[in-house]
């Protein structure tokens, strides 16, 4: 990386030149001012006077040449210094705009700009500093590399064993299928049979919500975007979990506004997003009476889509970790009922691959899961994709 000196900006220029203009204003009537009170003094002091005048009478330099004019010569130290004061304030005040510059290369690194460097050279002690700075991001990015790396070392094996293991689960979940259906077994048998059966399908999701995690996480992850009618999709998932909402005695509803809400999105990952959120309503929200399913758009480019229901609240303390994988708000409740802590950390990642934010609201009232996407209005030659 090739090094250059800092290049001031027009601005600063010119504060350097008020810089000047001010010091050298300051010094002239500083010099004036002494040079009265000195005149005032001798004038005043006839000894002072007489004093000067045998100095000046009794000081030879060289051939006979004598101080006939100290004026001259205290205009000229003073002069002399004058240039001293005025070199160090520039100074002071380049080296002021020196920190200033790099203080904006350290904000625009922080920003998420690692791969920038401070490329400045100075001639102070400040170079210590940027050498630093600049050592200690290439030392934060070999750290970030190497942890990415391993990261998605973890998750490709935890991918190729979920994906690996799903084949022999479907076959033992198909012949546990079948001794169930089988007539000539004890009723002890059948208990084995049907708690074997019960953990094997736990297991087979468990693999299911792991593969889809890692996959969704997974740097190479593609979105296909396409023109996706919101209502639509909206009913045809309410529709699926119809008859457990029956079961229930809870009511799905779903309202939309405008009813020709179309977004750009992945339809079968939004799919899966809004699954998730039904399903994790009707597994835990205990005691209510309805699951409504809203869209509304709140901004020229931002729609609000919401999942809300009445029944159990979320604790406070659990809605900051809700969305974070393999998190549990209560263990014994979550193996009862076979959640694998991995359905809420899908959702988020679904959303954040379409650039949204989800957020969630409890109380005793409504539990809310609310989602913002952004979308544009399709052109009237695009076909919206209806599920």
């Amino acid at each position: 990386m090739k090094k250059k000196r800092v290049k001031l900006t027009g601005r600063e220029k010119s504060e350097l030149f008020a810089e000047a203009v001010v010091t050298i204003i300051l010094l002239l009537l500083l010099n004036l001012s002494v040079i009265i009170l000195i005149n005032l003094a001798i004038l005043t002091n006839q000894s002072l006077e007489n004093g000067i005048y045998f100095l000046k009478s009794t000081l030879i330099f060289g051939n006979g040449l004598h101080i006939w004019s100290w004026q001259r010569i205290f205009v000229f130290f003073m002069g002399c210094g004058d240039m001293l004061v005025l070199y160090w304030r520039l100074l002071r005040r380049y080296h002021q705009m020196q920190l200033r510059h790099v203080i904006q290369e350290l904000h625009y690194i922080a920003e998420g700009h690692f791969d920038h460097r401070i490329s400045f050279v100075v001639k102070t002690d400040l170079q210590k500093v940027i050498d630093s700075i600049n050592f200690l991001v290439d030392s934060t990015v070999n750290a970030m590399n190497e942890e990415r790396q391993i990261e998605q070392s973890k998750d490709d094996l935890i991918t190729n064993v979920s994906h690996d293991i799903r084949t022999p689960l479907t076959s033992i979940i198909g012949y546990l299928g079948l001794l169930k259906a089988d007539n000539s077994l004890t009723a002890d048998q059948l208990k084995y049979v049907d708690i074997a059966y019960n953990k094997a399908g736990q297991m087979k999701a468990l693999a299911n919500d792991l593969f889809d995690y890692t996959t969704l996480n997974s740097t190479k992850t593609k979105v296909n975007m396409a023109p996706l009618h919101l209502t639509s999709m909206l009913e045809q998932v309410a529709a699926g979990f119809e008859l457990e909402a029956e079961e229930k005695n809870i009511s799905l509803n779903v309202n939309t506004k405008p009813d020709d809400l179309v977004i750009d999105a992945d339809a079968e990952k939004l799919v899966r997003v809004f699954n998730n959120l039904i399903s994790n309503a009707l597994k835990y929200g205990h005691g209510a009476s309805f699951i409504n399913l809203s869209a509304k758009k709140i901004k020229a480019n931002l729609v609000e889509i919401r999942v809300e229901n009445d029944g159990e609240a979320i604790p406070k303390e659990a809605l900051q970790k809700i969305f974070e994988r393999f998190y549990r708000v209560e263990t014994s409740r979550n193996t009862k009922t076979g959640g694998t802590g991995l359905g809420l950390a899908i959702v988020k990642e679904v959303i954040d691959l379409h650039h949204g934010k989800i957020t969630c609201e409890s109380n005793d009232q409504l539990t809310s899961f609310i989602i913002h996407l952004p979308f544009k209005v399709a052109l009237p030659e695009s076909k919206a994709t209806v599920l």
